[in-house]
């Protein structure tokens, strides 16, 4: 029970590695609130949940307003007295295509989801987890914009990249209240956000050493390490979870 009596923060739980996630700390120990666009889905994953005996609430919004990121905090010291930890999951890969075709309304929904997200995430996140006497910040990057450089995706690239940066700065600013702050990087994963072609999947398969995709609950995992105390002396880290990629050339 790594997460036994914790309050956790979830966002883009209703589907692939947040869902997982969600189940993971769930069976952990966590009081989950779970966050996404999609009511039904979050309804149905807290109910899933809450039938093994754990508690998990939710609130559908969009992570690219402030008021969402209150509320979700809010909501977690209303229902369980405060905020231990966050993974901050949700992102998109918006309409991929070259930069010289890329439109403006793209670029600015990419960042405003990936990385100002991710800013207001911690804005709310920190001043709760300070009251508890420190936490766990865990944000979901990416290895495009790391490690490579994939055509047509220059705006989650920077969006991604971004947030390692946003990482370290929150690592030194509240390493001395107990608050850690890391990034996530996994490998292709098999979600929705990959589809359904076997081909563009055979394709992703061979840019990792391990020449398979991740399932999300691979990446879950990881994740449950970083907001756990099993990390206790992690913090300011990009932490690779992506099937050997960066290192393949095979």
């Amino acid at each position: 029970m790594r997460l036994d009596g914790k309050t956790i923060i979830i966002t883009g739980a209703s589907s692939g590695i947040g869902a997982a996630a969600a189940e993971l700390f769930a069976a952990e120990g966590a009081n989950l609130v779970l966050g996404a666009r999609r009511e039904a889905e979050l309804a149905h994953l807290a109910g899933k949940i809450g039938e093994t005996g754990r508690k998990a609430i939710w609130l559908a919004g969009d992570i690219a307003h402030q008021g969402y990121h209150k509320a979700l905090v809010d909501l977690s010291t209303s229902a369980f007295g405060g905020l231990d930890g966050a993974f901050n999951n949700a992102g998109t890969t918006g309409d991929m295509g070259p930069i010289p075709d890329m439109t403006t309304e793209t670029w600015d929904m990419v960042i405003a989801t990936n990385l100002t997200g991710g800013f207001l995430a911690a804005r709310h996140q920190i001043p709760a987890m300070r009251l508890r006497g420190g936490g766990s910040i865990v944000f979901t990057s990416s290895f495009v914009g790391h490690t490579i450089g994939l055509p047509g995706m220059g705006a989650y690239a920077a969006s991604k990249a971004g947030l390692i940066g946003l990482v370290q700065v929150l690592a030194a600013e509240h390493g001395a209240e107990g608050i850690r702050a890391n990034a996530l990087l996994p490998g292709g994963t098999r979600t929705a956000m990959a589809g359904e072609d076997a081909a563009f999947h055979d394709w992703v398969k061979g840019l990792h050493a391990l020449k398979r995709m991740a399932e999300p609950e691979e990446i879950a995992r990881a994740a449950l390490f970083l907001v756990s105390d099993e990390s206790s002396f992690v913090t300011g880290s990009a932490m690779m979870a992506d099937g050997g990629n960066s290192i393949n050339k095979t």
